[in-house]
Formats: C-alpha cells, structure tokens, sequence
C-alpha cells in the first residue's frame, strides 16, 4: 500500500469515516482566507520536521532567535538518518502534525501532495531567485527548495602532498586510481589510507545506495537525453563497480567490516588523519573545518571513468524542498509562512543558513557562504567544469535504495560476478518493480 494511503488512513481513522486515500482535510490550501506570508501577525505556531540531522542545533537557535523575536512558538524535531519518510508518516498522523515538512522531489511528492499547502504567490515563493527552484506541477506550487549543496570526495590535501600528489593530479577515474592503489601499496610507510571507510550502517549507506548511485543514473539519462525513467537500464553499472571495488580495497578497514561501520567511523577516519579522501558534501564543512583548516580541504569531482571527466564538477543540486502542512489550521500555516519569509529574508536567518549551516540558499537576500566546498563548487563553475546534476530523486523509493545498499554489502564482503550480478538485479529489476507500485 502506498504511503499515502497509509497517511489518509492513519489521519482518519479515528473517525472512521472514510478510507480515501490522501483526500485532504477540512484544510484548504488555495483559500484566500490565509495571508501569503511576510507579516508578523501570526497567532499560530510552527512545528518544523527538519530532514537534516547536521542542522538540528542551528535551526533549533534560530527558532529561539524567533520566538525571541515575535513571540510565536517554533518547534524544531528531525528525523534520524535513513528515517525521515518514516518518522513523517508517524508524525502527520498526530494531532499537532508537523506544519513544516520536507520532500526530496517529485517522487517525494507523489506521497505527499495531498497535503501541501500552494506557495505560489506567497511571499516566501517571491524571495526565489528562479522558478527553477519550485516543485511545481498543475500550476500550483507544492514545494520550494532551501539549499543547494554538492558533494564529492573531500580531501586532505596534506595527506595527499605527502603521498607525492596534489588535487591537480587527479583529473579522471584513472588517475584517482592510480593514486589510491600506490597510496595503499605504501600505507604501512605513510601512516594513512586512500579512503575512510565506506560505512552500511544505516547512518552511513546513504553515501552510497544514493549519492554515489547518483553517478550511473546520471551517466544514463545523460546519455539517453532524459530526465527521469520508470526503467533504468544500468548502461553504466560497471562504472559503479570500479568505483565502488576502488573505495572498498583501498580503505582503513577490511571490506567485510563495513556491514557494521557507521558514519562517525568514516568521519573519524578523516578527522585522525587516516584517510586521504572522505565521499561526503559540503553539509559535512561543519564536521571537519575545526580539525583543517580551509587550505587544507579540498573536494574533487566523483570520477566513475565517465567521458570528458578533465571538465567535470562536483555533484550539485538539492532534495530538499520545503512544504507546508495544508492540514493546519489558519493560524499555524500564517505562523509558518511567516517563519519562512523570515528565515530567508532576515539578516538573522540568512546568516544562519550561510554561515552556521553553510548552506547556499537560492533566494535573492542570500548571504555568502564561507563554506570551503560551496566556494570551490563555484570556482570549478566558473573555470567551465559542468555540474553533475543530482539526479537520484528519481530514484523510485527507499525500498530500492535498500535492496541496493544491501546488495552491495553482500558484495563487498564477497566480491563475485555473482553477488554483483545481484547488484544489477536490485538497481535494474527493483527500479521498475517499485516505479510499478508507484503507480498502483
């Protein structure tokens, strides 16, 4: 059963009145009754379902600063790691739902547009520096996206000159392996490994069941000239391949440990000066700019042996949209809007995202973020590398991304044609068994 209906059952069930699915409430997203946001007269609250787990201590002062400020009450809970769809779904069946919440797209959407408020014409909608940046679809605007990020391989590049490199040496696919396979011949001289440790632990998997995932799907639609398909063909699964026996052979620890080696464990790598490269985005600034400084953090492109890889960027874009919960009364949903068009207007908010968030915001009173990775994302723009397009919210639904990440852990600690045939198997049969029941 879809997760929608799931939410529509669990939102009505005690009345027991209905089993539609996601039919909406007594709420009414388009009813001129509500402002549009930008005035500070709301008498509701906020209750904010933040995604980020990075971000929690940010955004929980910045909801204080807010209070302070108007007197309306902010409340700011998030999500495990791995968890958010799941935690939603519990939390919009209560009675005081979430009013803010988050979907990474437009598969996101599909469980959750019943419920979203429409933001156009919305003052917090106005700020947006391009349409772009709008989930849209029949004219009205579900969602509105708060930050840009990339991600790739952060870099020690003190570690790395002193393994005989530096970050220009490394251009494609095959230079990064030669200079991860000469690192791990001399890791015992040296005193550090190529990579930290590519961690399945649910608080780690994710770097690789989606954002390194990221890599053939993107490779694929390119190819293909689209942007999205109910059945993907793993044209470039070999190149996932490479990447991934690269990663796992040459790393602080034994390929069949990661099953149970977590996200802090490859973080620690990095921080102790174990690993050379660490695959995370410029959200992770904050984990590592107070061990390095700036000049010694780089971030490199994910080079998976793709063509014209020398003009190559970093991986850019955003899954994080942010929705109001239609369901709310008009008071709480006035009180949200008001918090949004605060949050990136303000100098208060806008410096909270760019500074202690080190977010990039795509709204037009954004302040510069001081984030290393942000600044190098924008010069390798502006030297004519193209941006890898973050084409993984495509991706049909977490069951997938399990199924892979599974796989790959079988593999990983096993590394057969048979167990990467049953890699294949997840990415390619699984995408359309689950793009099928997206359509049931």
């Amino acid at each position: 059963m879809k997760k929608k209906k799931l939410m529509a059952l669990a939102l009505t069930g005690a009345m027991a009145v209905s089993m539609l699915a996601g039919c909406g409430g007594s709420g009414d997203g388009g009813s001129d009754d509500t402002s549009k946001g930008g005035q500070s007269e709301a008498s509701g609250k906020v209750y904010y379902l933040n995604f980020k787990p990075e971000a929690t201590d940010q955004w929980k002062a910045l909801a204080e600063t807010y209070t302070e400020e108007t007197g309306v009450e902010v409340e700011v809970v998030t999500a495990a790691s791995g968890e958010y769809e799941t935690t939603l779904m519990s939390e919009m069946s209560k009675s005081s739902a979430p009013t803010l919440f988050q979907v990474n797209g437009p598969n996101g959407l599909k469980n959750w547009k019943d419920y979203c408020y429409d933001l156009k014409g919305t003052d917090v909608y106005g700020e947006l520096t391009s349409d772009d940046f709008a989930l849209q679809e029949d004219g009205a605007v579900y969602g509105i996206a708060y930050v840009v990020e990339s991600f790739g391989l952060i870099t020690n590049k003190t570690l790395l000159k002193q393994a005989g490199y530096t970050v220009e040496d490394i251009q494609s696919f095959d230079d990064l392996k030669r200079v991860a396979e000469d690192i791990t011949s001399r890791s015992a001289e040296l005193g550090f490994s190529a990579f930290a440790s590519s961690g399945m632990d649910s608080s780690s998997d994710w770097r690789f069941k989606t954002h390194l995932a990221n890599m053939p799907i993107h490779l694929e639609y390119q190819a293909d000239g689209i942007s999205t398909t109910e059945a993907i063909k793993g044209t470039y699964l070999d190149n996932y391949r490479q990447m991934w026996d690269l990663y796992i052979n040459n790393s602080t620890c034994d390929p069949k440990e990661l099953a149970g080696k977590t996200a802090d464990d490859a973080l620690s790598d990095f921080k102790s000066s174990k690993a050379v490269f660490y695959q995370n985005g410029s959200w992770a600034y904050g984990d590592v700019s107070g061990t390095f400084s700036d000049d010694e953090l780089a971030m490199i492109p994910l080079y998976v042996g793709g063509e014209d890889e020398a003009n190559q960027g970093l991986c850019t874009g955003t899954e994080n949209f942010w929705c109001v919960n239609k369901e709310a009364s008009e008071e709480d949903i006035q009180a949200t809007l008001d918090f949004l068009y605060w949050c990136v207007t303000s100098e208060e908010g806008t410096k909270a995202m760019a500074e202690d968030m080190g977010f990039v915001i795509p709204f037009k009173n954004a302040q510069e973020s001081q984030n290393v990775f942000v600044k190098q994302d924008v010069e390798y723009t502006n030297a004519g590398k193209t941006r890898v397009s973050w084409d993984f919210p495509t991706i049909p639904s977490e069951a997938w991304k399990d199924a892979v990440g599974t796989a790959l852990t079988q593999y990983a600690a096993d590394q057969t044609d048979a167990n990467w045939d049953a890699v294949k198997t997840a990415f390619v049969d699984g995408w359309a068994t689950e793009y099928q029941l997206l359509a049931q």
